[in-house]
């Protein structure tokens, strides 16, 4: 269920609130070659399903940074924001990618938000800490600290 946040007031509620879990979405190699031609990343453990069933994880696995970019889209069935004039990506704390994500394997992510402070502008800082769950596993596949800025 997507929470709604109307302006920087509703924002600052949010502090300290789980946002809870989006849908499961699939991770197909299509997807995995698409990114790659993207970042121009090809590695074999990524794009050659073959070659793979012979490596480390079994397999053809996402690349941790697709992984982190599906943070993005995800974050939009958790979330959405009335009322702001802008809001910005601030960056990253801290990213950390625990264990692998096979193709073919499915993914949701967990959001849960941090103390919503205000900061000079008109908006507010909140962080968020993002897992990246893998169906079936017990260890996320990603689990990043993310800062986001809004302002009215």
């Amino acid at each position: 269920m997507t929470t709604t946040a109307r302006g920087i007031d509703g924002l600052k509620a949010l502090t300290g609130t789980d946002l809870g879990r989006t849908e499961w979405r699939e991770i197909t190699q299509d997807r995995v070659n698409t990114f790659a031609d993207a970042t121009d990343d090809h590695q074999w453990i990524h794009t050659d399903p073959e070659k793979a069933k012979e490596g480390p994880f079994g397999g053809p696995i996402a690349h941790g940074y697709l992984t982190l970019s599906l943070i993005i889209p995800l974050f939009g069935e958790l979330l959405e924001i009335d009322g702001i004039a802008m809001s910005v990506n601030y960056g990253l704390e801290k990213v950390r990618f625990p264990s692998p994500v096979p193709v073919g394997a499915r993914i949701r992510l967990h959001g849960a938000v941090g103390e919503v402070a205000e900061v000079k502008g008109n908006g507010v800082q909140m962080p968020l800490t993002f897992t990246v769950e893998v169906e079936g596993s017990a260890k996320p596949a990603c689990v990043a600290e993310a800062v986001y800025r809004h302002y009215s």
